[in-house]
């Protein structure tokens, strides 16, 4: 762990205490993502590091690795965690056994728009952040993914076009909308979505206009129906004892520039979402709403999950939701 001497603190901290560059004490920190750097989280993470590297006056530096280079995705919480990385994204879903407010991110049919999943950040932060930091970790940012949506090879015009088709899955919730839709569940990851497709394995599936573009799933599905189903979020942590050995000016500046990379990263999930959306329809997909029937259908089943979520976490789950539903 790269972590500054106590000297070298006395001379950082006297440094930004009298406004000087900083360049003759210096940190790099590892930061490890499993996402693209061409994504809009990755392209995001790189904007952080620069801001970070200019802020502290290059005394402390970001290394970002992306695309699971460094560190697999699954594996990034845990390796920040011991201080094998100083910090680190992953997608907060991922992490709903350890942190149960997390799974708060995949109960689907709750959160319809940008600014409602904005405010459940909110409320879910003070809790998450209250978990990680009994686990050595600090929260810096989430950014969202775009909402997930429902592509299929056919229109869609009530909950009996699902039964008998083939949806693919992958994590408990799309399982359990596969079964309560009367769909076979089909377990596929997204790198292999193109050859299940071409392969027959799979008739429909829910995930967002970006993933959606990136894999051209246009040459099998033919429907995008925006059902805004759930928008899964990156976090954002770092070690707490890497985080504490800094500077005071230093956690300052990093805390402000994490501050605006949240800002900036829900900026741009809209716009990924708004440009992948045009790039489907471009591409001969029809993108639609569902029917008002089976949009009611979907969100009575999303106060189904909602209750069996809040059955399984406890009191943490009716302190995040009671008040995202209070009027």
């Amino acid at each position: 762990m790269k972590l500054f001497t106590v000297a070298a603190l006395l001379v950082a901290s006297a440094s930004y205490a009298q406004n000087t560059p900083l360049n003759a004490v210096s940190v790099t920190w590892k930061l490890a993502t499993g996402y693209r750097a061409e994504s809009f989280h990755g392209k995001n993470l790189a904007q952080f590091a620069q801001d970070v590297d200019a802020a502290t006056q290059g005394a402390l530096k970001i290394e970002l690795h992306t695309n699971s280079s460094l560190v697999k995705l699954s594996e990034i919480k845990a390796a920040v965690q011991s201080g094998r990385l100083e910090a680190g994204e992953t997608i907060m879903s991922a992490l709903a056994k350890e942190l149960p407010l997390a799974g708060a991110d995949s109960v689907p049919f709750v959160v319809g728009t940008y600014a409602d999943a904005l405010r459940m950040w909110q409320l879910q932060r003070p809790g998450i952040e209250r978990s990680t930091a009994m686990q050595g970790l600090k929260v810096l940012y989430a950014a969202p993914w775009p909402p997930q949506g429902l592509y299929s090879q056919k229109s869609i015009h009530s909950e009996a076009d699902f039964r008998g088709t083939q949806m693919r899955t992958y994590n408990a919730s799309t399982v359990r909308i596969a079964e309560l839709l009367g769909a076979k569940p089909v377990d596929v990851p997204m790198v292999e979505v193109s050859k299940a497709l071409s392969e027959g394995r799979m008739d429909n599936m829910i995930t967002s206009s970006v993933t959606g573009a990136e894999n051209k799933v246009w040459s099998h599905l033919k429907y995008y129906y925006e059902i805004n189903a759930w928008f899964p979020k990156n976090i954002v942590v770092v070690n707490t004892a890497v985080f504490e050995a800094l500077p005071e000016n230093a956690k300052k500046a990093l805390l402000i520039a994490a501050d605006r990379a949240q800002s900036r990263g829900w900026s741009m999930s809209q716009v990924a979402n708004t440009d992948a959306t045009n790039e489907l329809k471009a591409n001969g997909i029809k993108v639609e709403r569902m029917p008002r029937e089976l949009e009611n259908r979907l969100k009575r089943l999303g106060e189904k999950f909602s209750r069996e979520w809040v059955r399984s976490v406890g009191n943490d789950a009716n302190a995040l939701f009671i008040p995202f539903y209070a009027p």
